[in-house]
């Protein structure tokens, strides 16, 4: 498959975009030069290659949850500014 500089100008036109002749004629051999390398994939045998979805050997690393003891009420609150009814206590941001 070939592009032609007729379809570079036209989805230069639909994405509104001004090029000049000269940037038509480079973007067209440039695609043409990437379709072309892209072709090249198509000589590869891979009748007998397992499909994959992603390169690297991924895995799950997350762990299973577990309960831990926390901070009580009171040693969370320890270093707060201000404290009220066992909450921490912040500025007002809405008025």
């Amino acid at each position: 498959m070939k592009i032609t500089r007729e379809e570079v100008a036209h989805v230069a036109r639909l994405a509104m975009l001004e090029i000049s002749e000269q940037e038509i004629v480079q973007y067209t051999e440039q695609l043409n030069a990437i379709l072309e390398y892209a072709d090249k994939l198509k000589e590869l045998e891979t009748e007998n290659v397992v499909p994959m979805a992603h390169v690297l050997p991924l895995h799950n690393v997350f762990r299973e949850d577990e309960e831990l003891p926390c901070l009580s009420r009171e040693a969370a609150l320890a270093n707060a500014p201000a404290e009220e009814d066992g909450m921490f206590r912040v500025p007002r941001v809405i008025e």
